[in-house]
């Protein structure tokens, strides 16, 4: 099959809808189909870019759009047209696209079946005081498109919640975007030892971007709570310090760095910076506990949250929005309310304090990681294109 995905950023990029594209479209490549990438110039990159797949058929990148206003839909087509594409697959998040709206505006008349993917359901900019339109208008990239999949529950629950109702809904989950590939003779101790942690010291883990929605003041004063009360711990940053797309995450990033100097944290909390893939897995098998207080519940949207599980890392976090089953407190990982340091901190002691605890949340982490495998995360993708597809041969 002839595939398109089309995302408003893509690697070298760096953003969690860029990176789940580039595993995705590897992935689909590994089951035999052409994918073809549909994306925006980047200041970095060269027109075209080959994956790393292990299928015969490379996947190749097009960055032939100048921006993401109206007039891209004109472009896509007319590109998914001379590359004779069978399927085209929105991969849709606001900020990736600007906040402009144009995205969401598929057009009527096409020759072939456009499938929208949420990575989340936040609204584009329009002008101020527009929030009915602007949610109109991501209920209308939903109603447009010939198929709508959700990467989580609470999304899933959202859009089948509106009337009329979301008939082609489809719940595809995301999977983690750094492999488990250690660097060759990886030391673990070797590893803390470089950011100044001992082996009787307790690492907290931290990875992704910083964000408001992620919790990352919490974060800090949950550090702060630790080590006024006697613990050795320290931080560790893991991956760039904000993404490409959201310019709203530097002004937060500024909020948290200003903090941790404010609770005198400068030399325990530690930052990787932008690293290659296997740095990350390095990092993440360096950690004791991996802390991620998301301030709206954990998500199975969350990148972050996919890796530390797939590296088996003990993780606490926070309640989620939802019911979601997989989540079982005290096996999969340890929940606390949001918003609330002090129930980290106790969290992060008690497991770190109860290696059997901790041995538990790591296996019971790898267990679970293994339903977000990409190979399964394609074979999903590969069967709703075939339905769409099947009657247009």
């Amino acid at each position: 099959m002839n595939i398109g995905l089309v995302t408003g950023e893509y690697p070298p990029d760096r953003g969690g809808v860029g990176d789940f594209t580039h595993q995705l479209a590897t992935a689909l490549g590994d089951l035999g189909h052409r994918v073809e990438i549909i994306t925006s110039s980047a200041e970095t990159s060269d027109r075209t870019h080959e994956s790393r797949s292990r299928s015969p058929e490379p996947v190749t990148v097009h960055r032939s759009l100048r921006n993401w206003r109206f007039g891209c839909w004109q472009q896509i087509l007319k590109l998914s047209e001379r590359l004779n594409l069978e399927v085209l697959n929105v991969q849709y998040q606001a900020a990736a696209y600007g906040m402009h709206p144009a995205i969401n505006l598929v057009p009527g008349r096409r020759q072939l079946p456009v499938v929208a993917t949420f990575h989340d359901l936040k609204v584009p900019y329009l002008f101020p005081k527009a929030g009915p339109l602007r949610r109109w208008v991501v209920r209308s990239l939903a109603r447009r498109a010939d198929s709508v999949i959700v990467t989580n529950r609470e999304d899933e629950l959202r859009l089948a919640s509106l009337k009329p109702v979301i008939s082609n809904l489809t719940r595809i989950p995301i999977g983690s975007n750094i492999e488990t590939r250690l660097p060759d003779g990886y030391d673990r101790e070797a590893e803390r030892a470089r950011w100044g942690v001992g082996p009787d010291d307790l690492l907290l883990g931290y990875f992704g971007f910083l964000n408001e929605s992620k919790g990352s003041e919490e974060l800090i004063e949950t550090l702060s709570i630790l080590v006024k009360g006697g613990v050795p711990a320290h931080l560790l940053k893991i991956g760039g310090r904000v993404g490409s797309s959201d310019p709203t995450n530097r002004a937060y990033a500024d909020r948290v760095e200003q903090l941790i100097a404010e609770r005198d944290l400068e030399t325990r909390v530690h930052w990787t910076g932008y690293v290659e893939p296997k740095q990350v897995s390095a990092s993440l098998r360096a950690v004791d506990v991996c802390v991620l207080p998301y301030r709206d519940g954990v998500s199975f949207r969350r990148g972050s949250l996919l890796a530390c599980l797939a590296h088996g890392r003990a993780i606490v976090t926070t309640r989620p929005a939802v019911p979601l089953p997989e989540v079982k407190d005290g096996e999969t990982m340890l929940l606390v309310e949001p918003e609330n340091p002090a129930a980290l901190a106790q969290a992060v002691r008690r497991a770190a304090d109860d290696p059997t605890l901790q041995g538990r949340l790591e296996a019971g982490a790898e267990s679970l990681a293994d339903q977000f495998a990409w190979e399964r995360i394609a074979q999903q993708t590969e069967d709703l294109f075939e339905q769409l597809t099947a009657g247009r041969r």
